[in-house]
């Protein structure tokens, strides 16, 4: 009778154990695909604004060859801004890595430094400011501008509110055992002082 009772009991504490795990692998699958879901939105987010910094690496060339037509042209200020779109655009970065982040937005910072000292220095050519096609680069760079900024601020509302879901518990135990890591926010103010000032004197 002893044996009976002994082996239902354990029949039923089996059994008990069976369901416990069941649950708690269709929880951990239901993390798991939240998370999923989570980390695609901060990708996602990510690309829009990589695609606004190339589409600003993209009208350099043109605003280059535009301006280099002009007459006694300071060389070596066309010559800074070549050579850090180049440095901009061969950064590779991962967004859940701070430094690779840093040395990202540093690299855009000093492309956005010289195009500010290309269209300071532009100012002294009236007629080359007073072109249809100046005037176009003009308005394609200051609504790049305008997209850069908005994306940056996109991307970090949606990281972080990333970062304080995989933060909290119990979320925070599975996104460690699964690999997912937070991701690094732009820093509010950095590169705002070398964002191009797009404005020209026409009337001179």
């Amino acid at each position: 009778m002893i044996h009976f009772l002994t082996l239902s009991f354990m029949k039923k504490f089996l059994l008990l154990v069976v369901i416990v795990l069941g649950i708690a692998g269709f929880w951990m699958v239901g993390q798991y695909n939240s998370l999923v879901s989570g980390r695609a939105g901060v990708d996602a987010a990510w690309s829009n604004v990589e695609v606004q910094y190339q589409r600003r690496a993209d009208i350099v060339p043109q605003l280059v060859a535009t301006v280099e037509g002009a007459a006694n042209f300071e060389k070596g200020t066309l010559t800074d801004v070549v050579e850090a779109r180049a440095k901009a655009t061969q950064v590779k970065v991962d967004p859940t890595n701070a430094s690779s982040l840093a040395q990202f937005t540093a690299a855009q910072g000093e492309l956005g430094g010289a195009l500010s000292r290309l269209l300071v220095t532009v100012e002294a050519y009236p007629t080359l400011t007073a072109t249809q096609g100046f005037r176009d680069l003009q308005s394609q760079l200051e609504g790049t501008e305008n997209r850069i900024a908005v994306s940056r601020g996109d991307y970090n509302g949606v990281a972080n509110t990333w970062n304080i879901r995989v933060s909290r518990v119990p979320t925070v135990f599975i996104a460690r055992l699964l690999g997912f890591d937070k991701a690094s926010l732009f820093d509010a103010t950095a590169g705002s002082e070398n964002a191009p000032k797009v404005e020209f004197n026409l009337d001179k």
